[in-house]
């Protein structure tokens, strides 16, 4: 009975592989399988290795010595502890970014956590809880779901951290970032989330890691971090896929962080 059911269960895999082929992630050609991307869309990646800033995890040109921080991190210190993404923001990644968020490609999340969790093998260890950035209602009734939170499930799913999609709300409906500068981003999120008060003693003394997207100013999940701050959380880490690395950063981008 067993062999029957494996048996059974190959042919369906057949089917559904001669029914839809897996495409690539990157530019829909024809690949091997599901989530993998074709030769001229992998070398159009960079992912993001050390050497890089212990905080804002932004890659160094050099190898500058265990501890080093970057210019940034030492003026305007982040009030979240530590920053990792898996690739640079542009290109294939941007277009993942963008299949994922407008284009309803959920499919993609498993894979890009894969990544993410590569980048995050200094954070997750020391997680105690995986949180998203949310969505504000409002959008999460027109988008019907938050890319966050899939590429937080997933993470969760593969590295056993527990994954809480409510702990945090988004508790006022902030205007798209397009266009906007640096500062009116974070005037923009400002008091944007909080913490539901029953959900507070999940957070108090926790070690919590913030999944994102993208990581394009910060503003999104300074602002983030500091609601979790000011629930008590002991340790704020945050993941995101891709990175716009400083002096590639542009208003009319159209990412949301």
């Amino acid at each position: 009975m067993q062999e029957i059911k494996s048996l059974a269960a190959r042919a369906a895999s057949m089917s559904a592989r001669l029914l839809f082929p897996p495409a690539c992630a990157g530019c829909r050609r024809l690949v091997s399988q599901p989530g993998a991307l074709c030769g001229a869309c992998w070398r159009g990646l960079r992912f993001l290795e050390q050497p890089w800033c212990e905080v804002m995890g932004t890659p160094f040109s050099h190898e500058m010595g265990p501890g080093m921080l970057s210019a940034d991190a030492i003026a305007y210190p982040p009030p979240f502890d530590r920053a990792r993404a898996a690739v640079a923001h542009g290109g294939i990644a941007r277009r993942m970014v963008h299949g994922l968020k407008y284009g309803d490609r959920t499919d993609l999340a498993p894979w890009m956590a894969r990544w993410m969790i590569r980048a995050g093998r200094e954070l997750l260890p020391d997680a105690d809880l995986i949180v998203p950035v949310p969505l504000h209602r409002l959008r999460f009734l027109s988008r019907r779901f938050n890319q966050s939170a899939e590429l937080a499930r997933a993470i969760s799913r593969l590295s056993g951290v527990p994954f809480s999609p409510d702990v945090l709300n988004r508790v006022k409906p902030t205007r798209q970032q397009v266009g906007l500068g640096l500062r009116q981003r974070e005037d923009n999120v400002r008091g944007a989330f909080k913490v539901a008060a029953e959900r507070e003693i999940e957070v108090a003394g926790r070690r919590i890691l913030v999944v994102d997207d993208v990581y394009t100013t910060g503003a999104t999940v300074s602002a983030v971090a500091k609601a979790l701050r000011r629930a008590k959380a002991a340790h704020v880490d945050v993941l995101t896929f891709a990175r716009v690395l400083p002096g590639d950063f542009r208003p009319e981008e159209d990412d949301t962080i």
